[in-house]
């Protein structure tokens, strides 16, 4: 397996030894049950699978060969890398530059740019139109491109669905950076539709049997589909496609409601000319990261901490899934952890940073902790030692390590 060259106090000294061990006791992968360190003063159940995955390495990689190939050289990122804020600092404090913020608004205008420039395309991935743009300018847009190979595979797969004659449907939040890629993409060669969740999904699937009329359709999705959409013929043939870093299980839900609603409209023989089959295009790390948090949920720990940044949509859900067992804190870092009973922690459903007192209420806490796609194993490490600093009266590391 390729091992990339990032720098390496984004590595562990913690989390690095915990995935050697799990990795060569279980190299296929099969097993989702958490490791239990064992502090004495405070235990953890660490997830399985967390952490940078293959795309997001391939791009901190190339990022980082981007700064040291072009000394002198103006350096942009299209956008933010990917959604963790350390990462991002990190980037810019080495001189690169933002051209659009995550919502795609210009933060530097085209007209600057000059063919001198080098422009990183993120792990996201971006438009069919602003590649375009940044070739007209004379940007070579290839050089330092870092769209993670399956978010470039589930464009693939739609432009398969188009070819068939199908609509693709794209499971999504619609104003994420890889959304507004993969809908760009998708657009091109298909008539395209974005649908948040499975209560989207359902008033589709009112449309496509007849139960809504075109104002009810129009009201909700009137800005979320393509060029020419013509949901009586477009509708007839479809293939569910995901934003990579949504939830595994719902993208297969609604693409299973969609199955079902065109076996109710078109009856059982004729299922296969109606929807397609996409299983294919669910990324594998988003799927491990997400049954290990289900095996992180087979425990009796007495709260979940996830770490991440607040804009990341895979992290996110983590958090939603933890939430349905444990108390359940999302922080960026240890920072947030301000004492043994005071901790600032991201609240999903408000949207804001929230303080909660008596976190660590149990003589000897069981922690369950995880952390999102984009988010360094140093800074998971970092939380762990700081937890521990707090707490007091711990076991050593290595002695911790070596009873795994």
């Amino acid at each position: 397996m390729k091992r990339f060259d990032i720098p390496e106090y984004y590595r562990s000294p913690i989390i690095s030894k915990v995935k050697a061990i799990r990795k060569e006791r279980d190299p296929r992968k099969k097993d989702f049950a958490p490791t239990l360190l064992d502090f004495g003063s405070i235990k953890f159940y660490i997830a399985r699978h967390f952490g940078f995955c293959y795309g997001v390495e391939n791009a901190i990689e190339i990022a980082y060969r981007a700064i040291y190939e072009n000394p002198g050289k103006r350096i942009f990122l299209l956008s933010q890398m990917i959604h963790n804020p350390g990462v991002n600092k990190d980037l810019l404090s080495h001189g690169l530059q933002f051209i659009q913020d995550t919502k795609g608004n210009q933060l530097i205008a085209w007209e600057e740019l000059t063919p001198d420039d080098v422009v990183i395309i993120p792990a996201f991935g971006t438009t069919i139109a602003i590649m375009e743009r940044l070739a007209v300018i004379g940007v070579n847009v290839e050089q330092y491109d870092t769209t993670c190979p399956f978010v470039e595979k589930v464009w693939n797969r739609s432009e398969k669905l188009g070819e068939d004659g199908h609509t693709v449907i794209i499971h999504g939040k619609f104003n994420h950076e890889e959304t507004r890629a993969t809908f760009s993409h998708s657009s091109s060669s298909a008539p395209s539709l974005v649908v948040k969740n499975m209560e989207e999904a359902k008033m589709l699937g009112d449309y496509i049997l007849g139960k809504i009329d075109w104002d009810a359709f129009e009201h909700l999705f009137g800005s979320r589909y393509s060029e020419g959409f013509n949901p009586e013929k477009d509708l007839e043939k479809i293939g569910v496609v995901n934003q990579t870093t949504m939830l595994a299980t719902e993208t297969q839900e609604i693409a299973d409601y969609f199955r079902s609603v065109m076996r109710q409209k078109y009856g059982d023989s004729a299922i296969r000319e109606h929807i397609a089959d996409t299983r294919d295009t669910l990324c594998y790390a988003t799927n491990d990261n997400q049954s290990a948090v289900y095996g992180l949920m087979n425990t009796e720990a007495d709260l979940a901490i996830v770490v991440g940044g607040y804009n990341s949509s895979n992290t996110t859900h983590l958090v939603e899934l933890l939430e349905q067992k444990f108390p359940t804190y999302f922080i960026k870092d240890a920072a947030e952890l301000i004492s043994e009973n005071e901790i600032h922690a991201f609240n999903i459903h408000t949207k804001n940073v929230e303080t909660s007192f008596d976190y660590m209420s149990t003589n000897i806490p069981v922690v369950a902790i995880t952390s999102g796609a984009s988010c360094p194993d140093a800074v998971v490490d970092n939380v762990i030692q700081k937890l521990l600093a707090l707490k007091g009266g711990y076991k050593m590391i290595d002695e911790v390590i070596a009873s795994i």
